[in-house]
């Protein structure tokens, strides 16, 4: 039996039907110690989040920023709000009948529903960090998107009053952000619309845990 498995994938890498592996990107979240001493920062150059308990990172992941024309403020903030389930309210879809297009909200006709932004941490009014597809060049409106296995890990660690500190670049860059891999998944479809606008989508997010 071995023997003619491992003909049948011979043949298949000789045919070129094999698929290139992926490895999945799930970066290691840690429960802090004392909360009230963790700290968020944002290397705008790099694209790499990190939350920090003093010296000690609890949380390092890529990210992805704004676009130059719509540029992720800089600055030093701090959470101000959460929403686990938010959706855009500028862009999203409009649903007419069967129809279900993409649009932005001013200009939809029919039923708006906004395009979902899962695990919501608003740090200044209107920018917040929420899960979505991690380019490797900047790619949202401002917002700082994370990927779908970290996003629930970062909604954890931080609460209303973390403070978060957004520069072109860190310390950490050199040393923590040098060795965190990037996701490779960045192009991968969207769910379908029907998914993306129906209640259920929230239902299968990934729920954060810390070890």
């Amino acid at each position: 039996m071995k023997k003619f498995a491992f003909a049948a994938l011979s043949s298949l890498l000789l045919a070129g039907c094999a698929t290139t592996f992926r490895p999945t990107y799930d970066q290691p979240a840690y429960k802090p110690k004392d909360p009230s001493k963790v700290v968020v920062k944002v290397s705008l150059d790099k694209q790499m989040l990190y939350v920090l308990e003093g010296n000690r990172p609890l949380l390092v992941t890529a990210c992805c920023v704004g676009i130059p024309s719509h540029p992720t403020p800089q600055g030093n903030f701090c959470v101000t709000r959460k929403e686990r389930n938010k959706r855009s309210g500028a862009y999203g879809f409009a649903v007419l009948r069967d129809a279900i297009i993409p649009c932005e909200a001013g200009s939809a006709k029919g039923r708006y529903v906004g395009y979902p932004m899962p695990y919501w941490v608003e740090f200044s009014p209107g920018y917040g960090f929420h899960q979505g597809w991690v380019w490797p060049t900047p790619k949202s409106h401002g917002c700082i998107r994370l990927h779908a296995n970290d996003a629930g890990d970062f909604w954890e660690l931080v609460k209303v009053g973390t403070p978060v500190r957004i520069c072109r670049t860190q310390s950490e860059d050199a040393t923590l952000g040098a060795k965190t891999p990037r996701p490779q998944d960045f192009n991968d479809d969207d769910p379908p619309n029907s998914v993306m606008t129906s209640p259920s989508y929230f239902e299968k997010l990934k729920v954060g845990i810390l070890q």
